[in-house]
């Protein structure tokens, strides 16, 4: 009887999915995580170094010496000042303790330290924020910040030596022009959950972020989404919901209640959710978006960094299993390979999945891994749990082809391209297909506005014919083209 019972719950899922009409869905990105690109503003009131958040990356350069601080082999030996170029192996990426002490990384993740109390090394790829031995204060001259000196954990300012060594041993007193002087330049800025919750501080942050949460989004932006055609939103959450309202540091409490919020709205403007947990513990791809705090990504190298999101699926599920309009949860937003491996994402989707089942029969989204030539890669896998879906995200950027494309080609390859591995998915007994990020922008310098409607119009026919339906990325940016909101006021896009 157990068994009949089973194949029942199969066909019966199976029914609904090959029923399903496809959606039309908004992402909300920038909302319940952070991605500064979408959101600059929420930066702004960061008062010092705010141009030193968590996971920037620097090149250090001695005045003196005119040599680029390095990590010899990129890491697990000594820095030097040594290098006419800044490369790899010279740029660290940092750790905001506070406004002003930071934590240095070096290419193969070791951290800054002292050796014998003086030379400078990077050997240890673990530390804390209390760790004392690692962290060195950061100071700016007043009228030009790129000149910088480092007070190392001695107490001494670290110099560049003129046989290439770096040392912990000058004093105090500098004309900004001495061996203790070098310049800072920085080469890219993460700017995501981690760095602005941990660039205010835990009381400043809860006041930003929820000032945040009830402004960026409101009740009358589901009304404008009900009444111009879309039927679903995407709500990008972060591991840390879970544990709301005491998130673990730095990030701060309050999502779970806007969750909520959007669900209320859901329901007054009938429209679907699906809840796409967009960052994972140890991130899963190394992006602001991912929750990451320098860039590292481990999520997906051992077992139990696969069974972590697990429970936050769980919690999500069981949370919202009893709201009409959850209509889909997504397991993992954009993995990233090589890093994550085929075989740990699916074994992290079949527990994510029967997490799922546990409390609701609500579709079951499988993210594709990024950088992977074959797109049909989850198809057989998929197809064995009812009610999955495979989501691919579509962008004509990101590569130089693109660059190199005109309007017209750009249409060309959304039919043609796009056309064709969209039907290489959708499979006779597979899961449904869902383009789950997709934007009407191009790589093409000066396109009228008629331009933009017939590539969104060639957007919209392919990308309909998914069979779950496709999302677009975003709902709000300052970036006009990638706003869905702007392109449907502005009759760019008619849905």
């Amino acid at each position: 009887m157990g068994s009949l019972s089973s194949l029942l719950i199969l066909l019966f899922l199976h029914l609904i999915q090959s029923s399903s009409s496809p959606i039309k869905v908004v992402n909300l990105g920038g909302w319940l995580v952070t991605e500064g690109w979408i959101t600059p503003d929420l930066f702004d009131q960061i008062p010092i170094n705010k141009d030193l958040l968590d996971g920037t990356q620097i090149n250090l350069k001695s005045v003196t010496q005119n040599r680029f601080l390095c990590a010899e082999n990129g890491g697990g030996s000594i820095v030097v000042a040594n290098q006419l170029s800044a490369s790899d192996w010279g740029t660290f990426k940092l750790w905001r303790i506070t406004e002003k002490t930071f934590q240095f990384r070096a290419f193969k993740w070791q951290f800054f330290e002292l050796n014998d109390h003086k030379h400078l090394i990077a050997v240890s790829t673990s530390s804390q924020n209390s760790d004392p031995s690692k962290t060195f204060e950061l100071i700016r001259k007043d009228n030009d910040p790129n000149r910088i000196r480092l007070r190392a954990p001695n107490g001494f300012f670290l110099q560049a030596n003129s046989d290439g060594s770096v040392t912990a041993d000058h004093p105090e007193k500098t004309n900004w022009d001495d061996q203790s002087t070098f310049l800072l330049t920085v080469v890219v800025q993460l700017k995501g959950e981690f760095q602005v919750t941990n660039a205010y501080g835990h009381d400043k942050a809860s006041s930003v972020m929820m000032e945040h949460w009830n402004s960026f989004i409101v009740e009358d932006d589901f009304k404008f989404m009900s009444e111009n055609g879309l039927n679903a939103v995407k709500i990008p959450v972060g591991w840390w919901i879970m544990f709301d309202p005491n998130p673990p540091n730095p990030f701060v409490g309050g999502s779970w209640q806007t969750l909520d919020k959007a669900f209320n709205w859901a329901k007054k403007y009938n429209l679907k959710v699906i809840i796409d947990l967009h960052a994972v513990p140890g991130s899963q791809n190394g992006w602001d978006h991912s929750g990451t705090r320098d860039g590292f990504q481990s999520w997906g190298q051992t077992d139990d960094t696969i069974e972590q999101p697990v429970d936050v699926i769980e919690f999500l599920a069981s949370r919202y299993a009893d709201k009409p309009e959850l209509y889909a949860i997504e397991l993992i937003n954009e993995p990233l390979a090589p890093g994550v491996t085929l075989n740990k994402l699916k074994k992290y989707y079949e527990a994510g999945y029967n997490a799922t089942r546990r409390h609701t029969d609500v579709h079951v989204i499988m993210s594709n891994r990024l950088r992977i030539k074959d797109q049909t890669e989850l198809i057989h896998f998929a197809s064995s749990f009812a009610g999955s879906v495979i989501d691919v995200h579509y962008y004509n950027m990101f590569s130089s082809m693109f660059k190199r494309m005109t309007v017209q080609q750009n249409i060309d390859y959304v039919y043609n391209n796009r056309a064709s591995v969209l039907n290489s998915l959708m499979v006779s007994n597979g899961p449904l297909v869902f383009v789950g990020e997709w934007v009407d922008e191009m790589g093409v310098a000066n396109a009228s506005k008629e331009d933009y409607q017939r590539f969104g119009e060639a957007q919209l026919d392919v990308y309909g014919r998914a069979t779950f339906g496709w999302s677009y990325w975003t709902f709000r940016i300052p970036y006009n083209h990638w706003s869905l909101e702007w392109m449907i006021k502005n009759g760019y896009i008619t849905l």
